[in-house]
């Protein structure tokens, strides 16, 4: 079976082993994810801030790609390119004018009926149902997801799960042996890009997220986001510094999680990328 797969920006360069579990992941469930052809950067947080129509002709122009490739759905890990595509599409399917716009800036045709897929929606689709069954070493460990801030909004455009508290991952730890513990960060915002220029506001937001994990007992943060990941772990130095403690709980991504329960290599999983590793592992 074959997908079609955005990887955008991130999973390219600083988040390369999200890419890298996402298609292990895939693949070991007999599903090739297919690269958009000459698909470009969404505009992620920057762009809408910038210009509006550059900031709806940048993923449009993505699913334009998509639509001429053949593709009826696509799977987008990225949470921001997952939100700037999905919001764009509802936005032109919306509004006729602004779609006749764009389609004249690309000059290319735009149908509307892309299915967009971020990772979980893609597991739950076409792997969840064989998880349980495929599971060689239960991820036996208390674990928290965290959804961040742009997977679930905004609701009314993304109607993907519940806005306040999630469930759709923990719903896969639990298939994997994991117990997935309460806690109240599941959506907090950790900084996002501020990682680079206030590198002291990511420390302090994020912080206070590994804290309460650390609190509850967790072993692990489990994310489906690169930039939440990048700064739950990349940033660790200034979360230390803020807490002025040590931490050494992993912020993992959901298919690095549920690929080392069905058997998937470390290696193929791209653990040895993470700055905090995984002790258990």
């Amino acid at each position: 079976m074959e997908i079609g797969f955005y990887p955008g920006c991130s999973l390219k360069g600083t988040s390369s082993e999200y890419a890298q579990s996402t298609l292990a992941l895939a693949k070991a469930f007999g599903i090739n994810l297919v690269e958009i052809t000459d698909w470009n950067c969404c505009g992620a947080t920057a762009a809408h801030n910038m210009n509006h129509d550059l900031a709806v002709a940048l993923p449009a122009r993505v699913l334009a790609l998509a639509e001429k490739d053949g593709m009826k759905e696509i799977v987008v890990p990225c949470a921001a390119c997952y939100n700037r595509l999905s919001v764009t599409q509802h936005d032109l399917n919306k509004d006729k004018e602004l779609k006749k716009r764009v389609e004249e800036i690309l000059q290319m045709p735009l149908s509307g009926n892309l299915e967009i897929l971020n990772v979980m929606q893609f597991i739950d689709k076409y792997i969840a149902d064989k998880i349980e069954e495929k599971v060689a070493k239960p991820f036996d460990h208390k674990v928290v997801c965290y959804y961040g801030c742009l997977l679930v909004r905004p609701q009314e455009v993304l109607k993907f799960d519940r806005l306040e508290d999630p469930q759709s991952m923990d719903i896969l730890m639990a298939k994997i042996g994991a117990t997935s513990l309460e806690w109240g960060y599941k959506t907090e915002c950790c900084g996002a890009g501020f990682s680079v220029s206030r590198t002291d506001i990511v420390g302090k937001l994020s912080g206070k997220i590994v804290k309460d994990a650390i609190d509850r007992g967790a072993e692990a943060i489990i994310v489906a986001c690169p930039m939440c990941q990048s700064n739950l772990d990349m940033r660790r130095p200034h979360i230390d510094s803020y807490l002025k403690m040590k931490t050494n709980i992993p912020a993992m991504f959901i298919t690095q999680a549920i690929g080392l329960a069905v058997g998937v290599s470390r290696e193929d999983l791209g653990l040895k990328k993470l700055f905090v590793a995984p002790a258990f592992v």
